[in-house]
């Protein structure tokens, strides 16, 4: 695929991230998405056959680790830049695709979540391996952290849609796996 392609892609699933932040999974259709992007249906459906996958694609997207690892980046760099990300998300409940994640789960997609989180919790402990390795991070127990980590976020993502957060929720979220991964107080 051309470079026109891929940033024809890049604007179908950013406008489609927010349809489903706005809407939820069920309530957005490929009609939406085309008025949204200003593409039409043939030019739509080119990329995607429908709703379910780009939303697929947009939640199987990723926080860019390995590279930084094998480019031999600093952890705490690359841990802060994570968390600084993490955070602004808690914060922006506008996008978040928490109601979108229920509906699509509820659809019997619960194996494509289980893959996802395999791959997110394995990222979380490749940095704290590698972290641990460098000596940058304390010694830790990395699957269970990584879950602590994870289930933390994702229950702030899942809660950021009904319970309006301030800064301070999430500049706690970000202390405690500081104190627990740095040893920062």
């Amino acid at each position: 695929m051309g470079s026109k392609g891929e940033k024809t892609k890049e604007t179908i699933l950013k406008q489609a991230y927010l349809l489903f932040a706005e809407k939820g999974f069920q309530a957005v259709t490929m009609s939406d998405i085309c008025e949204k992007t200003g593409l039409s249906r043939g030019g739509l459906y080119r990329y995607y056959s429908g709703t379910g996958q780009i939303f697929s694609e947009i939640l199987s997207q990723e926080y860019v680790i390995a590279d930084r690892i094998e480019r031999k980046e600093k952890a705490r760099v690359i841990l802060e830049d994570m968390l600084a990300e993490i955070k602004a998300e808690i914060m922006d409940k506008e996008q978040s695709l928490s109601l979108a994640i229920y509906e699509y789960a509820n659809l019997g997609n619960a194996e494509f979540f289980t893959d996802i989180n395999q791959k997110a919790k394995k990222r979380w402990v490749s940095l704290l391996e590698y972290g641990m390795e460098t000596g940058e991070f304390q010694k830790v127990n990395p699957e269970q952290t990584a879950e602590m980590i994870l289930y933390y976020y994702q229950g702030l993502r899942m809660w950021s849609r009904v319970i309006s957060f301030d800064e301070q929720a999430a500049e706690y979220y970000v202390r405690t796996i500081k104190q627990a991964v740095l040893g920062d107080f």
